[in-house]
């Protein structure tokens, strides 16, 4: 009995959704804010007919996060992946930490968001919502929401 306990904590302690991780210290919370705040400027910001500078985010994501980003992106892509417009992200003010637990970080970051393509032109107040899990803590989920800051 002791043996079969003992082998199912080592089981779920493998296994990062089931296992319990400790708040980050208040130090590496804002190592992680600094980071997160770098990587949706990676993510979100990208020059028209430039795949690279769309892909250079990819590292910042889990796999199933990148699937989602890239999903949301599709209609918004050349048949070769190139980006057919530009997008520019600004952070306005801090990010807030909405919560951190079972080992999931989510926050946002208000900021405007300005897209070109072309000749036209807009901005818009966004938040974006992002969400992070892993070790190292990589995005699970991020999207700009408009109406936002």
């Amino acid at each position: 009995m002791c043996r079969r306990l003992v082998l199912l904590m080592t089981l779920f302690a493998g296994i990062p959704s089931l296992a319990r991780s400790a708040p980050p210290s208040a130090k590496d919370e804002d190592a992680i804010v600094a980071s997160v705040q770098k990587a949706v400027g990676r993510a979100l910001d990208y020059t028209q007919g430039d795949r690279a500078s769309l892909m250079d985010a990819k590292p910042d994501f889990t796999a199933d996060g990148w699937k989602e980003f890239m999903k949301r992106m599709d209609v918004w892509l050349d048949p070769k992946g190139a980006p057919v417009g530009s997008q520019r992200f600004t952070p306005l003010g801090a990010a807030v930490v909405k919560s951190r637990e079972d080992g999931v970080f989510r926050l946002s970051i208000p900021g405007t968001l300005e897209q070109r393509q072309n000749a036209s032109r807009t901005t818009y107040r966004v938040t974006v919502d992002v969400q992070l899990v892993g070790s190292p803590m990589k995005i699970e989920h991020l999207e700009p929401l408009m109406g936002g800051a």
